[in-house]
């Protein structure tokens, strides 16, 4: 029997089960977003807190980052074109890194505004009630977040896991602010809500900078060591069972997927029929293995003189 493309135990980008459930995912990151950012800034004309208004920034940045998502997972799912021959997936890397930026701006709105009101000066009201508002934003993110990084990894989609990155650091912010606002209403002492306004805008920072480089590390094609360790023992295992060696392995994270790619090099003699099949069993037991697609290539070389050729077009074009 041959082996299937895409084996049970991962999932096909396209597979229609996957594509409603990240689809599902990102519709209530986005509907969610909105109800949040209604219920933060609700609570920022109540109180007039820097803290609180820094928790609200964060939410208008989610509801616009996450609208960029949607159209980025939908662009990601587009079929490869004459403009596009490797498809679109790459577009998960600008989301996660618009994203990672968006976050930033943000935090450099809040520690200006934080700032500002600190110095034109600071008048509280109603703290006790925007504690209530801004913490049910935190249980609400808390789980939203963490339902979108389970759901980005399982079904290996790098908008969701940032998104729901996005979401975590969301419900952190609001979790400072309510320790900041407690303090403030134990204390009496107005600064601490600009102080913790500051300090969550630094944490902002570093969860944007986080994604950021992620960004740029996928699209310049950077190496996963636990990924490529992997694929190495899977591969060692496979065409060692067959009596093959292998080399040149190369592999890339397009942001939902990943794309592969080895030499197998063959006894001397060896009938292609033969040769593609055990490929063919080889690519899809790398395949199986993986927790996510996997997109692979393997070219066929004979073990005995099999650099010659390249050695030969290599100094033709010298």
């Amino acid at each position: 029997m041959q082996p299937t493309l895409y084996p049970s135990n991962t999932t096909s980008p396209t597979d229609g089960t996957s594509i409603r459930q990240q689809q599902i995912a990102i519709n209530l990151s986005m509907v969610i977003g909105f109800f949040m950012l209604a219920g933060k800034w609700y609570a920022y004309v109540l109180t007039d807190s820097a803290a609180i208004l820094s928790d609200a920034a964060e939410s208008v940045v989610h509801v616009v980052a996450v609208g960029f998502a949607v159209f980025s997972l939908w662009l990601s799912r587009q079929p490869a074109d004459k403009s596009h021959p490797y498809g679109h997936e790459k577009i998960s890397f600008f989301s996660a890194g618009i994203e990672g930026a968006l976050i930033v701006f943000a935090a450099v709105a809040i520690v200006y505004e934080a700032v500002d009101k600190w110095l034109t000066g600071l008048e509280l009201q109603n703290l006790s009630t925007g504690i209530l508002f801004v913490t049910g934003a935190a249980i609400v993110n808390a789980s939203l977040g963490g339902y979108l990084v389970w759901i980005g990894r399982r079904q290996g989609s790098l908008i969701l896991v940032a998104n729901g990155k996005h979401v975590l650091t969301d419900s952190w912010t609001s979790l400072g602010v309510i320790v900041g606002l407690a303090l403030t209403i134990w204390t009496g002492w107005l600064p601490f809500d600009p102080i913790v306004a500051i300090l969550v805008a630094l944490n902002i920072v570093w969860s944007g900078g986080k994604l950021i480089r992620q960004s740029v590390g996928g699209l310049m094609d950077e190496g996963d060591p636990a990924i490529e360790s992997k694929i190495q023992s899977i591969l060692s295992k496979e065409a060692k069972d067959r009596g093959l060696e292998f080399h040149e392995l190369r592999y890339r994270h397009t942001g939902t997927s990943i794309w592969i790619e080895f030499h197998l090099l063959f006894p001397r003699g060896t009938a292609i029929e033969s040769a593609h099949w055990k490929a063919t069993e080889i690519e899809a037991a790398i395949q199986s293995a993986l927790p996510y697609p996997a997109k692979i290539i393997s070219h066929l070389e004979p073990a005995v003189g099999h650099d010659v050729p390249h050695q030969q077009l290599k100094d033709a074009t010298e």
